[in-house]
């Protein structure tokens, strides 16, 4: 299963020229992933921080930016995941305007303890969960 969620290319997310500035779609993805976390495995972040003492920062992000978006553009943000490693989780995801893909990104995040920022196994209810959105 893809998850999917639309973003609007706001003024705040243009550079100069009109476009989107890179480090906002940056944020956009850190968004997208909340949106996942909330709506697609049923978990919030403020509940997967406070209540379950866990956090997946971010440790590598690739980002292809393949065709501009101005201003007032909706992407379709979507969202799998590649592989779910003993603490860590490769997530892909794209956005589209239409057919036309915009940005490309690959992310690894790394499931820690909040209480000493160590990784930690994934065990096997989160790997379930994860799992439903595997390629």
């Amino acid at each position: 299963m893809v998850f999917s969620v639309t973003k609007n290319i706001r003024f705040s997310h243009c550079d100069p020229a009109g476009i989107g500035f890179y480090p906002r779609y940056v944020e956009l993805c850190n968004e997208v992933v909340e949106d996942w976390f909330r709506d697609g495995i049923g978990i919030g972040f403020r509940d997967l921080l406070e209540e379950h003492r866990l956090a997946i920062p971010t440790v590598r992000l690739e980002v292809d930016f393949l065709v501009p978006s101005v201003y007032g553009d909706r992407l379709e943000f979507t969202l799998s995941v590649e592989e779910i490693g003993n603490s860590s989780l490769q997530l892909a995801i794209s956005a589209w305007n239409g057919t036309e893909e915009r940005i490309r990104i690959r992310l690894k995040g790394v499931m820690v303890s909040v209480d000493d920022m160590r990784p930690i196994r994934i065990d096997e209810a989160w790997r379930r969960r994860f799992s439903g959105f595997m390629r």
